[in-house]
Order: structure tokens, then C-alpha cells, then sequence
């Protein structure tokens, strides 16, 4: 088994001229540290002062071939401790904030005195020794810090309010302290131990303080130091040889207030025994963990819906989603203005670069060709998502903080403009429960004056909202594609910077956990993470260089599911498939090797022109399809909502596949187009080319040919019937 060492660091120890100090020291000592051995030499109230105590600590280490130095300073004076530190070693690497005294009283003859000078030293003392310490520790990415609390602290003690205060207070530094330099390697940790000291005589018998040695203390306290323990923000009872960790435990509790009565003290003694009963009790391990519970307790106010909370209605929001509400619902219309700076620092935030000169017309407005990357369209669209407008949903009682983006579909209709108005219209098209969270699909069609410029459908989820019994999934979601089981066609990498986030933000998604390292560490990240559509532009830019020339017409649609988080200065790297006009891939960050992006692709628009394809094909149906796809564009939006329907169409020739077509009368302002459905269809039909033609010109009946075997129907049979008004009135040569 390896001894763990501390050779070349430096340990500060607080009140070790005795007791469990000097265990500490010695130990530190022995193991390879130089130790800083800080006694003021008082007795045990505080008064009085002696080099003796110290000296003698320091001559025990350095007979035994240790290093060590004494400082003599009141712990009030912290950064003269350190300084010794720094003056006989150089650096300061683990502060054990031990130094304590007692002025024992029962409550009432407490006085100003004893009060203030416990806190002085206990309380004040390890934050000014720690405060000295803080930053060499952090410049350093290395620090290891005890705090010293006491069972009197964490329980209470007759005749020691003074000492139990200051003693949970240092309880919670040490936990603040655990969050603001865990992303520097500096570690907190808080012990309560009982061992035999000066200090204990007076509440033990002398028996018990001799049963207690600080050698049963001191191991934990090392291994707690030591550069390969990651423990952090803990609190451990020790003593006698034994060691337990502590937590916090909250019950379940009740929710006293209803919608529409206030509360009373009367509500609260009703439900006494529901906020006492520890039964199903929770362990909240951080402030986060603690709020959530206010912000679903809130939810469940406002959707008027049950008084009380349970063990899986604590973490879920399931009487705060009705879909019946909430589908269908209008969210107020978003307006976004732009001139050309708006598209070139969106360009500039997926990575472009004037280094590359096919990029220089996604940078310079100047250019002759000018243009916005196709991506840009999520832009015009997210204040719908991020404007509040979800909040004034009916049956989206939520919590917000806990919303992450799951999935995004993007599908253009006409190149971006490179400045203008856009206005979008957002609508929650369904809401599905995981179980462990909710699924909210919002769809956001985006204008410039009364075209229709592009189409978003947001995927969000919503953590611990799942639960109100609703369906899994939905025929509204735009589907993710696995890529086919080979290897890729393309890869394409781009390293992103370390300041690719605060560059991306500019175009408008402000959430700090982008910007702020202490609000990521908040989020369980050890610095700030790209944001998911960054990442998402860098992807369609491969595609878009590597199949379409970096032609925007070319694109049509891309949908993904955002995996895992990156972290900006890593490398995105792109593997790509190409399957007729669809692009299916995947992303990467390649220092990890984990999928960033999974389920993606990107659909482009059809390479050779359809009277081409119709010259080649030799099928009379593709005149059809080409005339309904012109004469819908001027009644699109009117069909849609219409028909609200997506048909796919398998054209047969001589028994085998020749074609197929998508009619898409549910998104957007409704379309016409060659090839396969992107997402989903509602119905699925096939026959042969000449059927097909004998069935626009009224020579064959439907119904015949689907009970002779003509035509083939699957899917939603019943929405069929919608089909004869655009075979009758849009399909005539």
C-alpha cells in the first residue's frame, strides 16, 4: 500500500502548541511536510501569551528530522501566519484552522466579552487565516483547508451558545468555501472531533478526555489533505477511532397555501405531523437541490392542484402539466431587427474565418455574394423560446431554471435576408412526459413581412417535470436519424477558442452558465460550456462546405439532439454520410472522443432540377407533382390549415419503386417535394405511375383501387379523404 506523503508541502497549523495541534503538526511532520507550528501560547480562555508552547512543538519535529518554524501571532492576525509560511518555505499549501478557547456560560450570563472574543477567535480567526492563504492557494492550483466545527456546534451544548455558534458558522464557510475554489483545486473540509485536550477537561471526565487521543483525529485529517483525496464541502464527526460523515435531511413537508386561500396558522398546525414526518426524507446536498423544492411547491400553488408533497412529487412537477391546456396555445409574436453586423458576428461566433477565403461572404458585407449562413435562422426565431413567452402558457406551471434545450430542427424556406424584421410566431405543438422530465415541442415559424422565411421546432426538456401521465411520444416531433453502420464519407475538425462562448453569446443567448465560471460551477461544470447551438452551427458549416459548396440554397434542413456539453478550446469534429440528399451525422469532441451531437442530419435541396429528373424518370406523374407544387404556393398557409397533414407518395414502375414524393400540408406554408419525407408522414401511399395518372384524371375510383390492391394505403387511412379537394382542384395539367 502506498504511504501517503506530503513532501514539498507546506502546512499552516493553528493552536498546535498542544493537544490535537500538535498531533497534527507532528504527523504532517513525519510525512514529509514543512510545518508552521502557531501557538499565542494563552490559556484556555484567551488570556495571556507564550513562545513556549510553539518552540517546544518545533524542537519535537526537527529532533525527529522534521522541518518546522514557530509563529507566535494571534490567529486575528492572519496574514502575519502566512507570511511565516512564505518567508521559511516559500509557499503555503494546507491551513488547519485549529486554534480555539472556551468562556463557558449558561445563556443568561453570557457577556459581551465572552461572545466576541469566542467568535474572534473560532469564527474571525480561520477566516482571516484562511483569507491570507486563499489566493497563493488558488495562483497555485493547489490548497487543502480544515475548518475545526464541534458536536456543540452541530447539536447545541448547555453553556456553550457562545461556542456553538461560532462553531456551526465555520460549518458553513467551509461549505461556501468548498464552491468558490473547487474549479482551483483548493478544497474545504470541516471536522468535528472529540479528542482529549485542555479544552475538553472541562466538559469531560478526566477518565474519557485520556480514552480520546488526538491520534485518533489526525488520520482523517491528513488523508483529507492530501493532494489525492477530492473530497470537498463535507462535514465529519471523529473520535476514538471512528469516523462518520454528516448530511442534512429534510422531510418531504406539506404545502399549506392554496391557490385561492391564504395561509393561516391554523393550516400549518392541520398539517403539523406531514412537516415533521421524516418518512421518504430527502437529502438535499446543495443550495440548488434546496430552492428546486420552493419552485415546485410554487408550481403546485399555481396549477391548483394538491395541497400536500410525496416522495416522487417532490422531484417531478406532475400536477403542474396539463397538455390539454397547453397544446395548441399561441405564444405572443416575437420581432427581430437586424442590420448586416447581426449575421456576420453569428458567422464569426460557429467559427468562421476570414483565413478561409470561402468564408469571407459570410464576414464581409462588402462581398458580392453576401449572405447568411442558414444556421442564422435559429437566431431570428429563439426570443420566442427564451422571451418568457412558455411562462404564460395555461398548463406550463414550471420551473424554468431546470428547462434544457434536448433538440432542435431547423428547415428553411427562402434564403435569410442579411438585415431586415423577422417575425416569428411560436406554438407549443405538443407536450410529452419521460418520466423524469417533461418534453415540450415548441414550433416557431419565422416571416419577413408575409413570407415565410423558416421553420424551428424546439426541443426542450424540462427535469423533473414528467409524471402527470401524459403520452411518450409524438407524430408532431421532428425524429432524429442514426447514421448508417459504416464508416463516414467526410470528417471535417475545427478547434474552437477559449473564447468561442463569449463571442456566440453576442448573437443574443445571454444564460451565464456560458460566461460566469462561478454559475457553471453552480451547474456541476468545472468552467463555463459552449452552448449547444454553437456547437450545432460549427456541424452545419461541415456540411454545408463539404456537400454544398457553401451554396445557402442548397440547404434545406437540419435536425440534431444535443448529447453532451463542450467546452470551449476543444476540438469539434464533424463525421458526415451522404445518402441521396440527406447528410446524416454525428459530432465529436475529439479530446474526449464523446458524441457531442447524435441523431443528426441535413437535408439539401434536390441537385438536379426536376424537369431533369422528370426527362430521366420517363414518369407522367412527375408533371403532377410539379404542378401541385406550384399551384399550392399561393394557397400554402390556407391548406395547412386545412388539411394539417403530411402524405408521402411511393411512385411505382414495373413493380419497383421509380419515385417518391412528400406533400407537406402541416409545416410551414405547406410544400411540395421529391423524396422522402423529413420527419414524419401521416399517410403512406403507393401505386404505379399509370394508376396514379388514372386516378388525377378521374378514370380510376379510389375506393376500387384500394380494395383491388391498386393503391396501397398506410398510416392514418382517414386523413385520405383530404387528399380529393388537391387532386381535384390542383392537380389538373
Amino acid at each position: 500500500m502506498d504511504t501517503l506523503r506530503f513532501d514539498g508541502r507546506v502546512v499552516l497549523v493553528t493552536g498546535a502548541g498542544g493537544g490535537l495541534g500538535r498531533t497534527y503538526a507532528l504527523a504532517f511532520a513525519e510525512r514529509g511536510a514543512s510545518v508552521v507550528v502557531n501557538d499565542l501560547g494563552g490559556d484556555i480562555k484567551g488570556d495571556g501569551k507564550s513562545t513556549s508552547a510553539a518552540d517546544k512543538v518545533v524542537e519535537e519535529i526537527k529532533a525527529k528530522g522534521g522541518k518546522a518554524v514557530a509563529n507566535y501571532d494571534s490567529v486575528e492576525a492572519g496574514e502575519k501566519l502566512v507570511q511565516t509560511a512564505l518567508d521559511a518555505f516559500g509557499r503555503i499549501d494546507i491551513v488547519i484552522n485549529n486554534a480555539g478557547i472556551l468562556r463557558d456560560r449558561s445563556f443568561a450570563r453570557i457577556s459581551d466579552a465572552d461572545w466576541d472574543i469566542i467568535h474572534k477567535v473560532h469564527l474571525r480567526g480561520s477566516f482571516q487565516v484562511t483569507r491570507a492563504a486563499w489566493n497563493h492557494m488558488k495562483n497555485q492550483k493547489f490548497g487543502r483547508i480544515i475548518m475545526t466545527s464541534s458536536a456543540a456546534g452541530i447539536y447545541g451544548n448547555f453553556g456553550q451558545a457562545n461556542y456553538s455558534a461560532a462553531k456551526l458558522g465555520l460549518v458553513g464557510l467551509s461549505n461556501t468555501l468548498a464552491i468558490e475554489g473547487k474549479k482551483y483545486n483548493v478544497l474545504c473540509n470541516a471536522i468535528a472531533p472529540t479528542a482529549g485536550s485542555r479544552l475538553t477537561q472541562t466538559v469531560m471526565p478526566q477518565d474519557l478526555v485520556d480514552a480520546l487521543k488526538p491520534e485518533y483525529v489526525a488520520p482523517l485529517v491528513l488523508w483529507l489533505c492530501h493532494e489525492s483525496c477530492q473530497e470537498n464541502g463535507s462535514l465529519f464527526e471523529v473520535g476514538a477511532g471512528w469516523i462518520g460523515k454528516l448530511r442534512w435531511e429534510r422531510s418531504i413537508g406539506s404545502i399549506i397555501r392554496q391557490q385561492n386561500r391564504p395561509m393561516t396558522p391554523e393550516g400549518v398546525r392541520d398539517e403539523w405531523t406531514k412537516i415533521c414526518d421524516f418518512d421518504n426524507a430527502t437529502k438535499p446536498e446543495t443550495i440548488q437541490e434546496s430552492t428546486s423544492t420552493l419552485y415546485e411547491a410554487l408550481s403546485a400553488i399555481d396549477s391548483g392542484k394538491g395541497i400536500s408533497m410525496n416522495p416522487t412529487s417532490q422531484r417531478t412537477s406532475s400536477s403542474s402539466i396539463d397538455p390539454s391546456q397547453a397544446i395548441g396555445q399561441k405564444l405572443p409574436p416575437t420581432v427581430f431587427s437586424y442590420s448586416h453586423v447581426q449575421p456576420v458576428l453569428y458567422a464569426l461566433g460557429v467559427g468562421m474565418s476570414t483565413k478561409d477565403p470561402d468564408h469571407l461572404k459570410f464576414l464581409y458585407e462588402g462581398s458580392e455574394d453576401f449572405c447568411c449562413l442558414p444556421t442564422f435562422g435559429v437566431i431570428l426565431s429563439q426570443a420566442s423560446l427564451m422571451g418568457g413567452g412558455l411562462s404564460s402558457v395555461p398548463g406550463l406551471s414550471i420551473d424554468f431554471t431546470r428547462l434544457l434545450h434536448g433538440e432542435q430542427y431547423l428547415e428553411m424556406y427562402k434564403p435569410i435576408p442579411t438585415s431586415g424584421e423577422m417575425t416569428s410566431e411560436a406554438t407549443v405543438a405538443d407536450v410529452l412526459d419521460k418520466g423524469s422530465g417533461a418534453v415540450i415541442l415548441l414550433d416557431v415559424h419565422t416571416y419577413c413581412g408575409k413570407e415565410l422565411i423558416c421553420y424551428n421546432q424546439f426541443s426542450v426538456f424540462v427535469v423533473g417535470a414528467g409524471g402527470f401521465g401524459g403520452k411518450r411520444s409524438s407524430t408532431k416531433a421532428k425524429e432524429t436519424a442514426s447514421p448508417p453502420n459504416r464508416p463516414p464519407d467526410v470528417v471535417a475538425s475545427d478547434v474552437t477558442t477559449c473564447d468561442q462562448a463569449a463571442l456566440y453569446r453576442l448573437s443574443g443567448d445571454w444564460n451565464p452558465l456560458h460566461i460566469d465560471p462561478s454559475f457553471a460551477a453552480l451547474g456541476g461544470f468545472e468552467r463555463p460550456i459552449l452552448h449547444g447551438l454553437c456547437s450545432f452551427g460549427f456541424s452545419a458549416r461541415h456540411v454545408l462546405k463539404h456537400f454544398a459548396d457553401n451554396d445557402v440554397t442548397k440547404f434545406k434542413a437540419i435536425k440534431v439532439r444535443f448529447a453532451k456539453p463542450v467546452l470551449p478550446g476543444q476540438t469539434l469534429q464533424t463525421e458526415m454520410w451522404k445518402e441521396g440528399n440527406r447528410i446524416f451525422l454525428q459530432t465529436k469532441v475529439k479530446e474526449t472522443g464523446e458524441i457531442a451531437i447524435a441523431g443528426a442530419y441535413v437535408d439539401l435541396a434536390a441537385t438536379v432540377s426536376n424537369q431533369e429528373s422528370i426527362q430521366d424518370s420517363g414518369l407522367q406523374s412527375e408533371l403532377v407533382f410539379e404542378e401541385i407544387s406550384r399551384r399550392i404556393k399561393d394557397v400554402g398557409e390556407q391548406m395547412v390549415k386545412k388539411v394539417n397533414a403530411v402524405f408521402q407518395w411511393d411512385i411505382t414502375k414495373g413493380g419497383n419503386t421509380a419515385a417518391q414524393w412528400t406533400i407537406d400540408l402541416k409545416n410551414g406554408s405547406g410544400e411540395v417535394y421529391r423524396g422522402k419525407v423529413r420527419g414524419r408522414a401521416d399517410t403512406f401511399f403507393t401505386l404505379s405511375d399509370q394508376d396514379f395518372m388514372d386516378l388525377v384524371l378521374g378514370k380510376l375510383n379510389p375506393q376500387k383501387a384500394f380494395f383491388a390492391g391498386k393503391l396501397k394505403v398506410k398510416g392514418n387511412i382517414m386523413l385520405s379523404q383530404k387528399l380529393e379537394v388537391i387532386l381535384k382542384d390542383y392537380a389538373k395539367l
